[in-house]
């Protein structure tokens, strides 16, 4: 029996636009259109009555657009994957980046009215065949349910770290400005980032977070000395390791494969801080799709680092984070902005 072809809704106000996209659609073996709205509000109406896996959805739409439209869309949505195809979600554009930030899987320009033909229905489908196939997030253990349950609150940290190393996908550009708000300027501790974004979102990224934490933000170039007082961001086209220098530590860009399948990986990241900073690293997994930073993280407790987790509740995915804290690696498990006042109170002076 073949298997049950992939449901998709189409929010778009243009007529022409959800017809043309809709025939793209059900053209194809894999995927077929469950529904095509005109607004956020009849999407949502759709979302209550019917299940679907993808929602396509534009930006620029009367009433309620679909950047404000969407936080709501992903809960009644379920676990359905949003994909914005916009005129205006050019790659590095501040409203992709938002639309990120609040959970999109990914986002495709869509061409003008006159300008549907070429390659855009062979993207179309790549770009859902790629969204679909991205692991779903792992149930949560009830062992770890429990363990989460359980533990208190912590207040401090009770010990000293040199680096943190935060890794984030889906939802984790929201929670890094939440948990960055929350660390004073004054925070001198260096903090690696590796966040599943395209290399061309990168050099805006790490402008934006040099906003958000009050320090340097930069993109990391192969060798980059690791100072006090910097953010350096993983690039979208390699994975970021940690060196040891006779001096202090530095950076070394890789392109290997890895099991997670992600570029930039969060496992290489952590591994690295795990060899080089051993008990003295403090890792942070945030909101993301999958199991990337698992493997990372197993490494990080076995070298004595602590771990802290993003929760559910907060989270727009809680595969990442729930990753680490079924397998009992996380020292707690908060919100972000609980998070980033957790590092603030480290017990020594930054």
């Amino acid at each position: 029996m073949p298997p049950m072809p992939v449901r998709v809704l189409i929010v778009d106000d243009s007529v022409v636009a959800r017809s043309v996209i809709g025939r793209m659609i059900d053209a194809t073996d894999r995927f077929m259109v469950a529904g095509a709205v005109s607004d956020a509000r009849a999407a949502l109406e759709f979302l209550r009555a019917h299940q679907v896996e993808i929602i396509l959805l534009d930006i620029e739409m009367p009433g309620i657009d679909g950047l404000t439209a969407l936080p709501d869309l992903l809960a009644a949505g379920g676990d359905a994957r949003v994909v914005i195809v916009s005129s205006s979600a050019e790659e590095g554009a501040a409203t992709t980046i938002q639309a990120l930030a609040l959970g999109a899987a990914d986002t495709l320009v869509k061409p003008g009215i006159n300008a549907f033909g070429g390659r855009f229905a062979e993207i179309l489908e790549e770009r859902l065949s790629r969204v679909i196939e991205q692991p779903a997030p792992p149930p949560p253990a009830p062992s770890a349910i429990a363990a989460v349950a359980a533990a208190p609150k912590l207040r401090a940290l009770d010990y000293d770290f040199d680096i943190v190393a935060i890794g984030a996908s889906t939802g984790g550009i929201h929670a890094l400005s939440q948990l960055l708000r929350a660390i004073p300027a004054s925070f001198q501790v260096p903090i690696l980032v590796t966040q599943h974004l395209p290399a061309s979102f990168m050099s805006y990224f790490a402008a934006q977070l040099a906003v958000l934490g009050g320090r340097p933000a930069e993109v990391a170039t192969d060798c980059m000395r690791i100072r006090p007082g910097r953010i350096i961001v993983a690039p979208g086209n390699a994975h970021l390791h940690v060196v040891r220098m006779c001096d202090g530590a530095a950076i070394r860009l890789t392109s290997e494969r890895v099991a997670s399948g992600c570029m930039p990986s969060v496992d290489p990241m952590f591994e690295s801080v795990a060899d080089v900073f051993g008990a003295r690293a403090l890792g942070i997994v945030l909101s993301g799709m999958g199991r990337d930073g698992g493997e990372g993280a197993r490494r990080l407790s076995a070298a004595g680092a602590r771990i802290l987790v993003q929760d559910a509740a907060s989270s727009v995915v809680w595969g990442m984070p729930g990753t680490v804290a079924n397998a009992g690696h996380a020292t707690a498990v908060l919100p972000p902005d609980e998070i980033g006042r957790l590092v603030a109170r480290q017990r020594r002076a930054g």
